[in-house]
């Protein structure tokens, strides 16, 4: 095998350990709680936000309004990237800001199970490994102590544009599906408010806005502070 075929087949195997040790030793860091207590006793699992996707309203000046009904607290919502979620979470997010001036708004991807990222950085290498036995299987199967190619690769090799064709469109659907979460969390102050892997949809406009009413006039009844809201 010569060096480009070695290139070929090494260099995927390369990213695929590095991803993995990049996967388990720097995970990326959750955000920061709010340091009000908490009055419930239960909760809930906040997933670990990717830091490149992560938006603050506080770069816009004009939605932190000193003395606003919201100052103080932050309300996050984790969305599924891949998903399409932005539109909808950056609408969200607007509404938000004009019913609640002052508050913080965080918007992040909701990363999907482990098992599903491990598995969606298989799937390139078996990508490339196809393609690789496709283009110099006559070169690879001798090095693996095989005599002669199997009969499956001369199947593979009668058509080899539409198996090298198959095989990238079908690993890029699936690396799609694995992306995926599915998820649109809202939080308020860490606590978890909606939840559509829960409930199986989206929140609408004025349901989000009043459970976020309900939880701020608490938070501030908590902290000794008279309700703003009848």
């Amino acid at each position: 095998m010569d060096r480009a075929q070695l290139l070929l087949l090494g260099l995927p195997l390369f990213l695929f350990c590095s991803d993995l040790l990049s996967l388990f030793i720097s995970s990326p860091p959750s955000p920061p709680l709010s340091s009000k207590p908490s009055h419930h006793h239960h909760h809930h699992h906040r997933p670990a936000i990717d830091p490149a996707t992560v938006e603050s309203s506080s770069e816009k000046p004009e939605t932190t309004i000193v003395g606003g009904v919201g100052l103080g607290n932050t309300v996050t919502i984790n969305y599924c990237s891949s998903c399409s979620y932005r539109g909808k979470a950056v609408a969200m997010k607007n509404m938000l800001e004009i019913a609640f001036p002052g508050t913080e708004f965080i918007l992040a991807n909701y990363p999907p199970p482990l098992p599903k990222r491990l598995l969606s950085k298989v799937v390139p290498v078996v990508q490339i490994g196809v393609i690789g036995i496709v283009v110099a299987g006559e070169q690879i199967f001798p090095m693996l102590g095989f005599v002669a190619p199997p009969p499956w690769y001369y199947n593979l090799r009668a058509n080899k544009f539409g198996t090298v064709a198959s095989t990238w469109l079908l690993g890029n659907a699936l690396q799609s599906f694995l992306h995926s979460s599915g998820a649109f969390e809202v939080y308020f102050n860490g606590e978890l408010v909606f939840s559509k892997l829960k409930e199986g949809r989206f929140p609408g406009e004025i349901e989000l806005k009043n459970l976020i009413t309900k939880k701020m006039a608490n938070s501030r009844l908590a902290n000794g502070v008279p309700e703003l809201w009848p």
